[in-house]
């Protein structure tokens, strides 16, 4: 298969530490691909390899077709990187912004303009164009640095940790924007703290710890990984529980009154947990569906959490 980024073996190691231990990625055309993991698990490193920002000590990595160490000036002509924070100058307005980029990608003045205008349209930020940077939110701040970001029609993007710090609302408009340009066709190479943003966003995931990848899949893959998820049934009375929970083997709660079952969660599961219910004259409340989450993968394949979650 021909991917548009591909690392094999990758190694970085800084003052005699390790931060990459022969990392492998395999990432398509128009993909969402996540990295998931904590601050110091070769994240940022592996990003600014790919980038052509760093060298790295081993192995070997292609992105758009060429290698980043022989080619590095392909590449960069191939890619665009946008950090944690947003990188546009708050003095000048939004349309000034993004002419100033085009004009810097030696676009024409006539070019410039319209580019920039057609990303103002596509990131919604065209009621902002002559308003001053320092007036944004944060969420616009960020669309805006995306937009200058794709002034050269880039076929990568790199995108390290970029809804840092921005509030629920902010980040979601940010997560529209990433998915609006997957469709696009642009390949996304995303890195995260965040196990919402990465289930949301992510085609596929990596989860990295010390440097190397102990999984990689679709979310629902790795969430497979942490078991099938639970159906927790509530009842009336505490006699009502301990009447359920000799009928069915399963997790009992007191305090909630509810007896949690091993299940995936189907209608056929659901259905026969309660019938077994109705032939045994036991009245069940309601019931809830508890799937595993990405944090119970994480913290099942590491010995650490995440931090910002």
């Amino acid at each position: 298969m021909t991917y548009t980024i591909e690392a094999v073996g990758l190694l970085k190691s800084y003052r005699g530490h390790t931060v990459l231990k022969a990392l492998d990625l395999g990432i398509r055309q128009g993909e969402v691909f996540a990295l998931l993991g904590p601050n110091g698990a070769g994240k940022t490193t592996a990003v600014r390899i790919l980038a052509t920002l760093l060298r790295p000590d081993g192995g070997t990595a292609r992105v758009a077709g060429h290698d980043v160490v022989t080619a590095a000036r392909q590449v960069r002509a191939a890619i665009s990187l946008t950090g944690q924070y947003a990188a546009v100058d708050e003095l000048l307005t939004g349309r000034e912004s993004l002419v100033m980029m085009a004009k810097l990608r030696r676009l024409g003045r006539r070019e410039a303009r319209r580019r920039a205008d057609d990303l103002l349209e596509r990131f919604d930020l065209t009621d902002a164009r002559d308003r001053r940077v320092a007036t944004y939110s944060g969420g616009m701040r960020r669309r805006l640095d995306l937009a200058a970001g794709l002034v050269s029609r880039p076929r990568v993007l790199f995108l390290d940790e970029p809804t840092t710090g921005l509030d629920p609302r902010s980040r979601r408009e940010v997560w529209a924007a990433v998915v609006d340009l997957a469709r696009s066709g642009v390949t996304v190479l995303l890195t995260t703290q965040y196990l919402e943003e990465a289930d949301h966003l992510a085609d596929r995931i990596a989860v990295l710890d010390h440097g190397r990848v102990v999984a990689e899949g679709t979310a629902a893959e790795l969430k497979a990984r942490a078991g099938t998820g639970t159906i927790e049934l509530f009842f009336p009375d505490a006699p009502t529980l301990d009447l359920a929970s000799t009928t069915t083997s399963g997790l009992v709660d007191h305090e909630k009154l509810s007896l949690r079952v091993p299940g995936d969660g189907s209608a056929h599961a659901v259905r026969e947990l309660l019938n077994l219910m109705v032939r045994n004259g036991i009245h069940v409340d309601r019931l809830d569906l508890h799937r595993p989450t990405l944090d119970e993968v994480f913290l099942s394949l590491t010995d650490r959490a995440l931090e910002g979650v």
